[in-house]
């Protein structure tokens, strides 16, 4: 059966919420380090509508590459410590329960589409 694209796209926002993590994770292991600037990925709706990721995969066609994170980390704006680092945990903390938002509803697509396969195979 061909891949559905949906199974794609929540592949790739499990891969994007797993980079942002990572940013986040940083971030949050660098808290007490003088002048760390903190980063973050763009939001992967930000991603899709910037055109990261995308590529002509034959001529006339623009589309997803599924895997493909071209989202570079930026640094956040944030007031710095008298250190010069502008980490804050609080903000962290609330990163990271977005993207485990993220994850989880990508997780809940693949199994979703997972599920409809299975149904439609005649398969539990």
């Amino acid at each position: 059966m061909a891949d559905l694209r949906i199974t794609s796209m929540a592949h790739d926002l499990m891969a994007h919420a797993q980079a942002r993590q990572e940013v986040v994770a940083r971030n949050m292991a660098n808290a007490d380090t003088p002048g760390y600037r903190a980063a973050d990925l763009p939001s992967f709706a930000e991603t899709l509508e910037t055109g990261a990721g995308l590529k002509a995969t034959r001529a006339g066609h623009i589309g997803w590459e599924p895997g493909r994170r071209d989202a570079e980390p930026v640094e956040r704006a944030a007031e710095a410590s008298p250190n010069g680092n502008t980490v804050s945990l609080e903000t962290e903390m609330m990163k990271a329960a977005e993207i485990r938002q993220s994850h989880d509803m990508a997780l809940s697509i693949y199994t979703t589409v997972s599920q409809i396969r299975s149904t439609a195979l005649g398969r539990k």
